[in-house]
């Protein structure tokens, strides 16, 4: 005769209880927060799809903001006769665009010169005892302007510090000798991207009225 109280359930080989002994239930998670579960992982899946497609568009919007309402017609040699930038004779890497706005429009001029040249060129161009300022506070590395010199091959030349001074120059009392010959207000930039040479950049917003000539008709 077993000594097991009567009642007692005894286990099997397999774990399970015998008849006799109370099973041990397990808890279900409540149905509510199952719910809540679901739905809090559907908000964050939307989340970030709806996050992604914000970036797309973004990038996308940037994109057409870079390729927009560029004129093909608007050459190195015209824009110096609009903004009354005279270009060196020895200068290089002569580059130009013309981006037209809903309001204003913006012309960007570039080109290079050997150090020394483009210390003397600046220094006829802005007004005597002015000194152009290091780019202290530069803008961070994906910066892109509504008219970018990224359309020209550049980097922005506010995104840049060593080598870089700038100034912003109007023809109004511009006494220099070569502030005469000015005749629109300019954000002028000087890079010393390497060593003895360096890149002026001119960028200057523009009334609208101006129609830069067809591609293969300017000077």
């Amino acid at each position: 005769m077993s000594n097991r109280k009567r009642g007692e359930g005894a286990v099997n080989g397999f774990g399970r209880t015998t008849v006799g002994e109370q099973p041990v239930r397990r808890r279900r998670p409540p149905v509510v927060a199952v719910i809540v579960s679901a739905i809090l992982a559907c908000v964050a899946a939307t989340i970030g799809v709806v996050s992604c497609a914000a970036d797309d568009v973004s990038s996308d919007l940037a994109d057409q903001e870079m390729t927009c309402c560029w004129e093909d017609g608007a050459t190195p040699a015209w824009l110096s006769g609009q903004l009354g930038i005279r270009i060196p004779e020895g200068a290089s890497d002569r580059r130009a665009g013309y981006k037209v706005g809903q309001r204003y429009d913006t012309g960007l001029l570039s080109f290079v010169l050997p150090s020394e040249e483009a210390e003397t060129y600046t220094g006829r161009l802005i007004e005597k005892g002015t000194v152009m300022i290091e780019n202290s506070h530069p803008k961070e590395k994906g910066y892109r302007p509504a008219a970018a010199f990224g359309h020209l091959g550049l980097p922005e030349p506010e995104t840049l510090v060593r080598g870089l001074r700038k100034s912003s120059l109007c023809p109004d009392d511009l006494a220099s000798p070569e502030g005469k010959y000015l005749q629109r207000c300019v954000d002028l930039f000087a890079h010393e991207f390497t060593p003895g040479t360096t890149r002026i950049y001119v960028r200057s917003t523009i009334e609208p009225s101006v129609t830069p000539p067809p591609a293969g008709q300017e000077p």
